[in-house]
């Protein structure tokens, strides 16, 4: 969903009616850092995505992944540098409505139905996804009655998705989005993303699936040690591993990932 909503809190209602703008970067991260006591978890890390784009965030486990994620939401503020979402505050972007995020981990509610789920999260948007199309672009529809908590791990995420999905937002950041989904649902889910990014939306997911990076994203950028180890295509970053063209992504991250300096 476009924030973690705290049950028993108020919405964020205020803001201007949520559409797609039509602005030319969703996403400026400029030379952000942070720190977490001794551990430096993102150096000097400048991004920027176009809107319309899939960007593909690849790294091993502490690499800075979560916590650029982190400063994407407004979660998570920098200690020096400049994160901005549609040239605004993370938070505001969020409170808008702009921005829609899917967790891994995120909890669900006990005991209510995915239709009232759904329905209490549109409520806090100004501009949101009508309750059919939400349904329709998650692959939930018929699981409407269902109790959330009664739903197996793979329509929970696709739940998930929907929740995500509630407040019509232009920019979506997605953490594992595929996990815990088998492979036809897979397919299903980026033939949603793709309708998604041509009507003008911006996806930013990061995955330990390399191959979906591979054939999904517009453009992947590998993280280590907190900063930008390669960027570009899925040509391009086994170019700058050395690698044929046809080789898997795999190998790429691997030799990228392992050395020992990437300054």
């Amino acid at each position: 969903m476009s924030r973690p909503i705290e049950y028993g809190t108020a919405c964020p209602r205020d803001g201007p009616e949520n559409t797609v703008l039509s602005m030319t970067n969703a996403v400026v991260l400029d030379d952000v850092h942070k720190r977490y006591r001794d551990v430096t978890a993102v150096a000097g890390l400048s991004l920027t995505v176009p809107e319309g784009q899939t960007l593909a965030l690849l790294g091993a486990n502490g690499a800075g992944k979560s916590t650029a994620i982190g400063m994407l939401l407004g979660v998570v503020g920098p200690d020096s540098g400049t994160a901005r979402l549609y040239d605004r505050d993370p938070r505001q972007a969020v409170r808008e409505g702009r921005v829609g995020a899917m967790q891994q981990e995120g909890g669900t509610p006990p005991r209510v139905t995915v239709k009232e789920l759904l329905t209490f999260v549109r409520a806090c948007y100004p501009g949101p996804m009508p309750l059919a199309e939400v349904a329709a672009t998650a692959h939930i529809t018929g699981l409407e009655r269902a109790r959330v908590d009664r739903l197996s791990g793979g329509q929970r995420q696709r739940v998930r998705f929907a929740m995500a999905l509630a407040g019509d937002p232009g920019l979506l950041v997605l953490d594992e989005p595929t996990a815990a989904l088998d492979v036809r649902a897979r397919r299903d889910f980026w033939a949603a993303m793709r309708r998604l990014t041509d009507r003008g939306r911006t996806i930013v997911f990061a995955t330990h699936y390399l191959e979906e990076a591979d054939r999904y994203a517009d453009r992947i950028v590998v993280m280590g040690d907190g900063r930008i180890v390669a960027e570009g295509t899925g040509a391009e970053i086994k170019e700058a591993a050395a690698l044929a063209a046809g080789s898997p992504l795999e190998d790429a991250f691997l030799a990228l990932t392992s050395k020992e300096d990437w300054a």
